[in-house]
């Protein structure tokens, strides 16, 4: 099992579009994978309704765990995601 805490670069949080990036994203890596905003129960990753009911805003931490087949990379991959802002386009 691989565990890394990243802080969060989109200057509005994990709303709908970059939630839905990371959620489709965690889907996709093929192995289990879940998010938690500091302390809190950690939530499904490859749920966008369980990501944007995290309430993460930017320069929060949050902490990915996955399991499985190359959950490293998984969770580089990941935390690029969490830690590029989305919205400065």
């Amino acid at each position: 099992m691989a565990t890394r805490t990243v802080r969060i670069g989109s200057s509005h949080g994990l709303h709908a579009r970059p939630a839905k990036l990371f959620a489709q994203a965690a889907k996709d890596a093929g192995i289990p994978v879940t998010i938690a905003k500091g302390d809190g129960k950690p939530v499904n990753a490859a749920s966008i309704l369980g990501v944007i009911a995290l309430g993460v805003e930017q320069g929060d931490e949050v902490t990915l765990t996955a399991e499985g087949a190359g959950d490293e990379g998984v969770l580089d991959s990941l935390a690029e995601l969490l830690t590029t802002d989305h919205d400065a386009q």
